[in-house]
């Protein structure tokens, strides 16, 4: 069948700067619309690009999730075409589309039903996928409606089911927190309230300032639908998620067992991934992503979908407890820097140091403070590396255990991903202090006296419990309070803290630079201690050129 070449719309950007660039940038959008004229991008819709008269084989490229593709040419005349039609809602869409890309200028072509040629999906071809059966359509309208959940000691998902500004997740991923920070995108973060968690559920209900919402869109759990989506086995589902330091994204699965309260999927989490919601083929919402047993979110195995219709129960609960209560404060709160420590950056940092790369330190009563920079942990996973390197070749057995005074740069367990990829942040870490008790020194005495040596049996003084920072007389409120949990028997754990800060938190303008330190044992009783000046300016010199990059 003949195609209409129809001379495509053209929005021509300011020329750019550099007018002497061969290569212009044609940007594509692709989109359609729905009955309801809600707007649905194509993505994965593969697109040849010949140049008129064609000189060589078209060109393939394929749209992005959110319907667009950058495709850079020489000035002259194109046919763009669609590959293949695309089937939504019971038509085929195609497009062959003449463009003219001029010298210096960028070019935007919006290739809607307005300039498709539309027919039958069964006339067409019987091969083209239904757009609204496609699970990557699910992430564009749902995207702002998944947001990610910061806690002490874990980072997990959660989506927002209803404007009043609630946030549903799995309670195991928000354990015994009773506050949470919510964050909506990179640049806005917002304090949250947990207003329900139920265990046995698995199910959260968490509260945030309505007016910070108001233009996400809710998930709809079903609640008030009398039928919920049917699931059986060896179906597919969907969930969205934001694992740590990636983008919001989609994990796929296949559905083993279906069970009165959950379903089993092999869904593929990473970290800080689950709480996201779960959802069928054609976009019915059936749960909430979770993890099997006492497995965390790192796990590559099978997952756990808690059932909606258990969630409604739990949201019904919180919406009561909302009726006599204040809403949470909307205050936006700290955020990391979005401009990465470049790793060049970070290498020519360390190596021209003057001091050691050990962590600056200073002693409490009860506590060691370590103050850390990005600089530092390059620095002594680099050397980690490469003693390591050395170990192998040489046919010698790596070291056991690192020097003490660099371990805080290497471990830092349940909180490790998060600092693998250097965040531009000052970390302050607060180990509790281990000491040994006065019966077992006096039992090490007297066994020392019969010729019996016993080495010390220490415990740890006392567990972390929150932390106070200011420059100056200055409180300052740190981007993440987190805690380290260290499991020091089967039941037993103990958290040392780890704040992270801006960079520019604390500077030689301070004057002075002081913690106040808050132990598990005595929990209204602060310790203050005051950082000595040389490290306060050694700290200010390691972000010097992380500034220097972002001015």
């Amino acid at each position: 069948m003949l195609r209409a070449m129809v001379l495509a719309t053209l929005v021509f950007a300011i020329p750019r700067a550099a007018c002497g660039q061969a290569l212009s940038v044609l940007h594509i959008k692709v989109v359609l619309v729905d009955a309801e004229r809600k707007v649905t991008p194509v993505p994965r819709h593969a697109l040849l690009i010949s140049d008129n008269p064609a000189t060589a084989t078209p060109r393939l490229i394929t749209t992005a999730l959110d319907g667009t593709a950058d495709v850079k040419l020489r000035p002259g005349n194109y046919t763009v075409e669609s590959d293949r039609p695309v089937a939504f809602h019971g038509k085929a869409y195609q497009w062959t589309q003449i463009v003219d890309i001029i010298a210096g200028r960028d070019a935007v072509l919006e290739l809607t039903a307005d300039n498709a040629e539309v027919g039958p999906v069964a006339a067409t071809t019987t091969s083209a996928a239904p757009l609204e059966a496609d699970p990557w359509v699910l992430l564009p309208p749902w995207k702002d409606s998944v947001v990610a959940l910061w806690t002490p000691t874990t980072r997990a998902s959660g989506f927002l089911i209803d404007a009043k500004g609630l946030i549903a997740t799995n309670q195991r991923v928000i354990g015994t927190a009773t506050s949470v920070e919510v964050q909506l995108t990179p640049a806005v973060k917002v304090a949250a309230r947990v207003l329900a968690a139920d265990p046995e559920r698995d199910v959260a209900v968490l509260w945030i300032d309505p007016t910070v919402v108001t233009s996400v869109r809710p998930v709809p759990l079903g609640c008030q639908q009398a039928a919920a989506p049917t699931v059986a086995n060896g179906q597919e589902i969907y969930t969205i998620g934001v694992p740590i330091r990636q983008e919001k994204g989609i994990a796929f699965g296949v559905v083993s067992r279906v069970d009165p309260q959950s379903i089993v999927a092999d869904l593929r989490l990473a970290r800080g991934g689950a709480g996201g919601p779960v959802f069928t083929a054609d976009g019915g919402v059936v749960g909430i992503s979770s993890v099997l047993g006492d497995n965390d979110d790192r796990r590559s195995g099978d997952s756990r979908v808690v059932r909606a219709r258990d969630a409604c129960e739990v949201v019904a609960s919180a919406e009561k407890k909302m009726s006599n209560a204040a809403a949470p404060s909307g205050a936006h709160l700290p955020l990391e820097p979005q401009s990465p420590f470049p790793v060049d950056a970070l290498k020519d940092a360390a190596e021209h140091r003057a001091g050691s790369l050990s962590p600056y330190q200073i002693s409490s009563s009860d506590f060691d403070v370590a103050f850390i920079t990005p600089v530092m942990i390059y620095g002594a996973q680099y050397q980690a590396e490469q003693a390591s390197k050395r170990a192998r070749s040489g046919g010698t057995r790596t070291p056991s255990a690192e020097p003490a005074l660099v371990r805080p740069l290497l471990d830092f367990r349940n909180w490790s991903e998060y600092v693998e990829d250097y965040p531009p942040v000052l970390l302050v870490r607060v180990t509790p202090k281990l000491v040994e008790g006065f019966w077992t020194t006096v039992a090490r005495g007297a066994a020392q006296t019969q010729g019996v040596s016993i080495p010390p049996i220490k415990r740890f003084k006392s567990g972390f419990s929150r932390m106070r920072a200011f420059c100056g007389d200055t409180e300052v409120t740190p981007i993440h309070p987190f805690k380290i949990e260290q499991r020091v028997s089967e039941s037993d754990t103990i958290y040392e803290g780890l704040y992270a800060f801006d960079p520019s938190a604390f500077g030689p303008e301070c004057g002075t630079v002081k913690l106040v330190l808050y132990s598990e044992k005595e929990p209204e009783k602060g310790d203050t201690r005051v950082a000595d000046p040389r490290v306060v300016q050694q700290i200010w010199q390691d972000f010097a050129p992380y500034r220097a990059l972002n001015r």
